[in-house]
């Protein structure tokens, strides 16, 4: 825990302009962000008294270790920087809402040639038309369904659509009016996408014209006595009422509008945000949040607006943004929304009339989203604390461990040997931090030695990072002890070599028949290929600690880096064997402030390094639960990733081998041969004349394939007959 007062910066350091600030631990991460009208007297309110500052306060100001501010010349800038950073580094101390569900939109690709009428979650795409969120996917599909009749918009998958363009026969919609077929060309481009576009506008809730359109025509095919024709039309401006008549008129005029309300507690806040488009409710959502930050309602209206607009363009941001509270620089709020719309938009809270009434359901929508979560949700705060308390107070920690992190080991009879890293803070999982591992420093199944070599390379990465920045310094070995990886004196500069001796000093060389013969080729031990366990670097790092978001770590700029900081707690998952490893492995290292529990699955018991009996905790705890998720996920996340190697390897070729042999040329030396089989009996000559492979090519092709044993043929269990090899196959 800090002193904010060893990181204060003097008030004539400090600018009276706009800007943004930053807190950063001792670490250098970033822990929390902030923006202010005026800097000085912003940063300077976190540096008073701690007892007058809000306990949450409190926490963020002596967790960090320095702040820094960035000044910009608006407020509307401020704004923006603020939530550009937020969502870059993700500070642990700033409100960040978190979807109660991962809603479903109904989308238009009008980036496609024939855009695709389909419900998709998650990011949005560019050039991809969007309504909704919708509460269930089956209310989009039975919208769709009703639309189809009278705007035929392609709804099939790429890979349908292609089948059917190959085949000429158009699918089932397409047989019964509810498609257009552009795949067997009844409909041009041109005319498909004008059919997309109607249907956008009819969900954008210009419904009005099209209805009349149909009405129109059906007393047009009447009066010409063409009744099939005006039922069909009759029955398509059915069909359309039916899809209005699913979202209902709630706003007369027709409005354009998102309506926001908040309920809250001293440590939850939840959002409901209804998007009423045409007059009518077209989507809906909740959003719920930990307040880990002294924040009001205004503050919380405005986090949900950067949330909500701060990716959006164009008509995604509506004409009003109706909230039960403005924000506190309503005026630049307002001016950011409209600079993301294009055009002017209206912040305001509702007094009367329908706006106000349709303020309260929502308002309503959001006390029981709120209630709901309270009595649902696992990771309380409460509890959470609560659990971090029990487990502190179990394994005898000086504090609560607010860093965990947890190893598994996985692998199928000894073969894909993996382990898993799995990082909770404050009691939630953090899944950018997970990593994975390969045990490749030996073969065959040792859960017990794959725990130490997991947990040494770990913490060999979070020493080089100390070192790199000066936080650690390197202590002398012991006596008889092998130097540390990182003690090794550099090789000595050229200039410091000792000259080379006299010729005259030189042995002669020996004589040819002295000389003992080279050994034979055959008896040359190969050098280890990486899938067989090469011994990892002197000094620990190996390419093969794999970071699932690819990230490759970062300077000290607040991003995460990977292996860079320390846990209070390593959790393995085993019992008094692998905990010993992970031990050993850490003293081996000089680290003697991090602590060391394994979880044993039979029992459930908490064993500690270096005790004979296991440390029992109450079957009601909320630290022995939190351990168990923390234990259950790192399994989770080592058997997935155990399981996706394991299928890799199932699915390899010889062919893989081939240096510069590309995945499309291997798929056309199959299509060519049918088989690795029939291809692996073919002449170089015959390999040739597949379209793209040269001599080259087809010589490394032969011999990669005669280097590779073939695979033991498959017996039928059930006749005991022996069955060829599939068109497909690998060998």
């Amino acid at each position: 825990m800090a002193d904010p007062s060893s990181y204060r910066p003097s008030p004539g350091q400090i600018p009276d302009s706009p800007g943004v600030y930053k807190f950063r631990d001792e670490h250098r991460r970033v822990i929390y962000v902030g923006k202010a009208k005026n800097l000085r007297q912003r940063v300077a309110s976190y540096f008073q008294d701690l007892a007058h500052l809000h306990p949450r306060t409190r926490t963020m100001v002596t967790t960090a270790a320095s702040v820094e501010w960035t000044v910009v010349s608006t407020e509307v800038e401020a704004l923006q920087l603020e939530y550009t950073w937020i969502k870059e580094f993700d500070p642990r101390f700033n409100v960040k809402y978190r979807d109660d569900k991962s809603y479903p939109y109904l989308a238009v690709t009008l980036n496609e040639e024939f855009p695709r009428v389909q419900v998709m979650r998650g990011a949005k795409k560019k050039g991809v038309r969007y309504f909704g969120p919708y509460g269930h996917a089956w209310a989009i599909r039975e919208t769709v369904d009703l639309m189809l009749r009278v705007f035929p918009v392609r709804t099939c998958s790429a890979g349908v659509f292609k089948n059917a363009a190959r085949t000429g026969r158009p699918c089932l919609l397409g047989y019964i009016d509810k498609c257009s077929a552009p795949c067997v060309g009844r409909v041009t481009p041109e005319e498909h996408r004008e059919l997309a576009e109607d249907f956008c506008d009819f969900m954008a809730g210009r419904t009005g014209t099209y209805i009349r359109r149909l009405e129109k025509d059906m007393m047009q095919a009447a009066e010409e006595m063409e009744y099939e024709r005006a039922a069909r039309l009759r029955d398509d401006a059915g069909a359309l009422k039916r899809a209005m008549e699913k979202s209902a008129v709630v706003l007369a005029d027709a409005t354009d509008a998102d309506l926001i309300a908040v309920a809250e507690d001293e440590l939850e806040a939840a959002l409901q945000i209804f998007h009423v488009r045409g007059g009518r409710v077209r989507g809906q959502r909740g959003w719920v949040t930990d307040k880990v930050e002294a924040v009001d309602t205004a503050g919380l209206v405005e986090h949900a607006l950067q949330q909500l607009y701060g990716e959006e363009r164009g008509d995604a941001v509506p004409k009003e943004v109706l909230v039960p509270a403005l924000p506190e620089d309503t005026e630049a709020v307002s001016q950011w929304l409209a600079e993301r719309r294009g055009a002017q938009v209206s912040l305001r809270i509702p007094q009367r009339g329908d706006k106000k009434d349709l303020m309260t359901t929502v308002q309503r929508n959001a006390q029981q989203a709120l209630g709901l979560h309270k009595t649902k949700r696992a990771s309380d705060l409460t509890t959470r604390s609560r659990a971090l308390e029990e487990i502190a107070e179990a394994l005898g920690l000086d504090a609560a461990p607010l860093r965990i992190e947890c190893y598994d080991i996985s692998h199928l009879q000894g073969d894909d040997v993996v382990a898993s890293m799995v990082v909770f803070e404050d009691g939630l999982a953090r899944k950018s931090e997970y990593r994975r591992f390969q045990i490749k420093g030996f073969e065959g199944q040792d859960d017990v030695r794959s725990m130490h070599e997991v947990i040494g390379r770990r913490f060999k990465r979070y020493l080089q990072e100390k070192e790199r920045t000066g936080e650690w310094e390197q202590p002398p070995p012991a006596s008889g002890e092998a130097p540390h990886p990182a003690q090794v004196p550099p090789a000595p500069h050229p200039a410091q070599v000792p000259p080379a001796p006299h010729p005259a000093q030189v042995p002669p060389a020996p004589h040819p028949a002295q000389v003992p013969p080279a050994p034979h080729p055959a008896q040359v031990p190969p050098a280890p290929h990486p899938a067989q366990g090469a011994p990892l670097p002197a000094d620990g790092t190996d390419p093969r600690d794999t970071d699932p978001r690819g990230d490759d770590g970062r300077e000290d700029d607040g991003r995460p880096k990977r292996f860079a900081y320390p846990p209070q707690l390593v959790v393995v998952d085993g019992g008094q064997p692998q905990v010993a490893a992970a031990r050993r492995a850490l003293d081996e290292l000089g680290i003697d402030d991090i602590a060391v529990c394994g979880l044993a699955k039979r029992l459930e018991e908490v064993w500690l390094p270096d005790d004979d009996d296991p440390v029992v905790l109450p079957r009601s705890s909320e630290g022995l639960y939190l351990l168990q998720r923390v234990r259950d996920e790192a399994h989770r996340f080592a058997i997935t990733y155990q399981r996706s190697k394991r299928a890799k390897r199932i699915r390899s070729s010889p062919l893989d081998d081939v240096a510069g042999l590309g995945e499309t040329r291997k798929q056309a030396l199959i299509k060519h041969f049918g088989s690795v089989k029939k291809l692996r009996q073919a002449t170089i000559e015959e390999i040739c004349q597949v379209p793209g492979i040269g001599r080259r090519t087809a010589e490394s092709v032969a011999a990669a394939l005669a280097a590779a044993a073939p695979a033991a043929p498959a017996v039928n269990t059930a006749t005991g007959e022996i069955m060829e090899e599939d068109d497909g196959g690998t060998s």
